[in-house]
């Protein structure tokens, strides 16, 4: 006798369409995802530096579209002493004043670390000149940096009597130099003390403990534990640090506007003056462009020193 084989009541899956199929494609997810972020980079970023480079080598001015002259504007800037000026300035304002806010911040974010009263009081009063904009700070030491109603005169001349003039800090050359420093290492320490607090708490205090054991001194701990677990930081926020400080503009406009004499003319105050008041569009282009060497050095800094780090951990370098 024959069986006859049950019928196959269920029903075949639809296949997916094409347009479900892409939406389960990671890879156009990932595409899709960065499509906006890629967008806003173009717009605002990529243009904008692209803009600049063509300009540098054309001979461009307000008003006027300018022809290309190749690397004219370069030449002309290298005979340029007011140029000379400004690379020097640039980096001697960013070593003083970077190697000022990193001793200061790393005290600060190691004296943060102890158990003290009031820290997360402390913490906050920190973070005040960080967060007051940077216009306002500037007019702030404008004043202080007055020559006849300086706060710090004052107090010199009339109240405590050890000077019969006031100070004049931004009358002359190297004394509106540190003066300029002064303030960007006040206002630099917070994000340097702040970002190193962040690191050394990361650090097991077990690391100590066993240090301590040993008989270590509280320099050993310092160079053996402390330093060589916060060097990836240190690396990325000196990286940081350099860049905001070579590109600095609204500090040294506000209080000094380049002057005495041009003597504190940072590259980024230069290429504006150069460039918009100046009108010389290609040739402001220039100096700008002129900053990017300086700042790539700055980024192979931060790579090499991680990657260095990663080394010393038995890690394969990216």
């Amino acid at each position: 006798m024959s069986v006859t084989a049950a019928p196959d009541w269920t029903r075949a899956r639809a296949q997916p369409g094409w347009l479900t199929r892409l939406f389960d494609s990671k890879p156009f997810l990932i595409f899709a995802c960065l499509l906006p972020a890629v967008g806003l980079l173009t717009v605002f970023l990529t243009y904008p530096l692209g803009l600049g480079i063509w300009l540098a080598f054309t001979d461009a001015t307000i008003g006027r579209r300018g022809q290309w002259v190749g690397l004219e504007n370069f030449i002309y800037l290298m005979e340029d002493p007011l140029f000379w000026s400004a690379v020097f300035y640039s980096v001697f304002y960013t070593a003083v004043a970077t190697v000022g806010k990193f001793a200061l911040g790393l005290w600060l974010a190691l004296l943060l670390n102890q158990h003290i009263p009031f820290k997360s009081l402390l913490r906050a009063i920190i973070l005040l000149p960080w967060i007051v904009p940077t216009v306002l700070s500037a007019i702030a030491f404008w004043w202080i940096y007055d020559p006849q109603f300086s706060i710090i005169s004052y107090l010199a001349v009339d109240v405590l009597g050890i000077r019969e003039t006031p100070f004049n800090f931004l009358g002359d050359a190297w004394s509106a130099r540190f003066s300029l420093i002064a303030a960007n290492i006040w206002r630099g320490i917070p994000f340097v003390a702040i970002t190193l607090l962040a690191g050394l708490q990361t650090i097991s205090p077990s690391l100590y403990e066993a240090a301590l054991l040993d008989g270590s001194t509280a320099w050993q701990r310092f160079r053996y534990i402390t330093f060589p677990l916060l060097l990836p930081i240190l690396a990325i926020v000196m990286t940081f640090s350099i860049i905001f400080t070579f590109t600095d503009f609204q500090l040294v406009y506000a209080i000094t506007r380049g002057g005495p004499v041009n003597s504190t003319h940072l590259m980024a105050t230069l290429a504006f003056q150069r460039g918009i008041p100046g009108g010389q569009l290609a040739e402001g282009a220039a100096i700008a462009v002129a900053m990017i060497p300086f700042l790539v050095f700055a980024t192979l800094f931060s790579y090499f020193a991680l990657a260095r780090r990663k080394w010393q951990q038995g890690e394969a370098n990216d």
